[in-house]
């Protein structure tokens, strides 16, 4: 027994021109059921009021009919043809029911023609109407991620389908500065932790073959591997705070942003001073919503960067305010001279003021990329500047609070 044979797929070309049919045959058979009923209105009327020329008759007398004309003299009697009107009526009624059927069958006909012609232009239009849909389908099918330069640059007028492949062309663009940012990102991920492995490795493998090796000496390689490895896991805990951050914010919790920055920099107090910093605060109550760790992290990350990069004898300032019912921060400290066009390379992932990797720093590179993460993460907005006599102003500024929403007790 042989299968069926496969349906024709349904695409939205076939869709549209059975749908242009179906619609042009609607409206058709509307119009000659409208069309029918109208012309038999007319036939139906015709001959049905008084005969042209007709004589009436007066009062009491028979008409004369049109139909028995007057045959021969005047005075001889009078001689006619005479008709049988119930038989003209029928002849009437006969022609009225063939022009009627006449009028039906070839209005059916040519709907059916013109239905079938409606479904091929359809077809037609739909294929040419949908034609840049096929080209972003193509460029769906053929850009991947080592093509993400490639645009569809539709051409046409500004319609709903220009504007769809505009939308595909802007996504592209989004597309390759993430993968560009992603990529740059594990290779310096990867430089960064190769690093402080092939350090342990070196001073392991050094240890290892010194013959007169004494406690004291393996024991400092061993710390120095410690300290290697301690390194290692800031920079996994960093990357981890700024994946935690770039991924967003499901559940918000209310907390007071003063209360959390009081308490980072009473644990950073000790630190500034045996750098010889002077660390000044102005700290007043402002409520927000939000996650409190990466908060806390984001406080924590602006005071160590406002430490580290700092001059002997400098100073660090941080100041927590409301503005209406936005919590501000904001974090400034002397410090080297910090070019305009540096900024946003150090918003950067593993980017330094400095660009040798090889330059002594107890910094990772994470602190002002993991600040911007959260505060995006939280919706907010985030302004660094250089200060003219060296070092950075930081300010923070969160989004409103809830109305209802009210810091815990501590």
């Amino acid at each position: 027994m042989p299968l069926p044979s496969r349906l024709p797929r349904r695409t939205v070309r076939l869709r549209l021109a059975v749908l242009f049919g179906l619609l042009f045959f609607g409206i058709g058979a509307t119009l000659l059921i409208i069309t029918y009923l109208l012309m038999r209105y007319s036939i139906m009327h015709i001959g049905s009021g008084p005969q042209d020329g007709a004589q009436m008759a007066p009062a009491g007398q028979a008409a004369p009919s049109p139909l028995l004309p007057e045959v021969g003299g005047g005075t001889g009697p009078r001689q006619s043809m005479e008709f049988s009107m119930p038989a003209t009526e029928a002849a009437l009624a006969s022609q009225r029911v063939v022009v009627l059927q006449t009028l039906w069958v070839n209005s059916a006909i040519a709907l059916a023609i013109m239905s079938a012609a409606s479904v091929v232009l359809g077809w037609l239009m739909a294929g040419r109407v949908l034609r840049p849909l096929r080209t972003i389908t193509a460029a769906t099918r053929r850009i991947s991620a080592t093509s993400l330069d490639e645009r569809l640059s539709l051409q046409g007028p500004d319609d709903e389908l220009k504007e769809l492949g505009d939308t595909f062309d802007g996504l592209l663009s989004r597309l390759q500065v993430s993968f560009e940012a992603q990529r740059r990102f594990v290779a310096n991920a990867s430089h960064e932790l190769r690093t402080p492995l092939a350090r342990q490795r070196a001073l392991g493998q050094v240890a290892l073959a010194d013959p007169n090796a004494s406690e004291e000496s393996l024991r400092v390689a061993h710390e120095r591997i410690l300290a290697a490895g301690a390194q290692q896991e800031r920079l996994i805990e960093a990357l981890l705070t700024l994946a935690r951050g770039q991924a967003g914010i499901e559940v918000r919790e209310p907390f007071d942003l003063g209360d959390l920055t009081r308490e980072a920099v009473t644990r950073r107090q000790a630190e500034a001073e045996h750098r010889l910093l002077a660390l000044r605060s102005g700290i007043t109550p402002a409520p927000m919503a939000g996650h409190r760790n990466l908060t806390e992290r984001l406080i924590t990350n602006l005071i160590d960067n406002a430490i580290r990069h700092n001059t002997p004898h400098g100073w660090l300032e941080v100041d927590v305010t409301t503005v209406g019912a936005r919590a501000v921060l904001t974090v400034r400290n002397s410090g080297p001279v910090v070019p305009p066009e540096a900024i946003d390379r150090l918003l950067q992932p593993f980017q330094r003021l400095r660009t040798d990797r090889t330059a002594h720093t107890d910094g990772l590179g994470l602190g002002l990329s993991i600040v911007q993460a959260i505060v995006q993460a939280h919706d907010g907005t985030v302004h660094i500047a250089p200060r003219p006599g060296g070092g950075l102003a930081v300010t923070v500024t969160f989004p409103e609070a809830p109305v209802h929403t009210t810091a815990p007790p501590r």
